[in-house]
């Protein structure tokens, strides 16, 4: 038997970080500053940046809506943030898969409600946003954006 000549090239790893949060309002603001953390470790950039200032919206965005329409009493919510070419994705994994989001924002009907417009902003903040049913037990709402301001 000849020896294979077939050279495959390494995978290579995607950086990620990982972390499951309490389903709290304290939750949420610890995955918006983890994520801005992350990212400048990951990217170098300020965290007075726009690229820092993005992500902690998105990430702030995202986390709410777990705490808020995605919590089951005593269930966490995951972050996961990973380091693509050019981008930086954010994943919230929470427990409710039945609760899936539009695949399109509208506007609130009521203008002057306090509440409502948070996946209008995803939707203006990342370059490309998205919900996967993982099983049918959980949920991930994601969103890229851009690593460098």
């Amino acid at each position: 038997m000849k020896p294979s000549t077939h050279i495959t090239e390494p995978r290579r790893l995607v950086p990620e970080f990982t972390l499951r949060l309490s389903s709290t309002r304290r939750g949420a603001r610890l995955a918006r500053t983890l994520a801005v953390q992350q990212l400048t470790e990951w990217c170098g950039v300020p965290h007075d940046s726009t690229a820092a200032r993005t992500v902690a919206l998105v990430t702030a965005e995202l986390a709410s809506n777990a705490i808020t329409h995605g919590r089951l009493p005593g269930r966490d919510f995951r972050l996961v943030l990973r380091h693509l070419p050019e981008v930086v994705r954010v994943e919230i994994t929470d427990t409710r898969p039945e609760r899936l989001l539009p695949t399109r924002t509208a506007t609130p009907a009521d203008a002057t409600a306090e509440a409502g417009r948070g996946l209008l902003l995803v939707e203006a903040y990342a370059t490309r946003w998205g919900c996967t049913v993982l099983d049918a037990y959980t949920k991930c709402v994601w969103a890229e954006t851009p690593c460098s301001s």
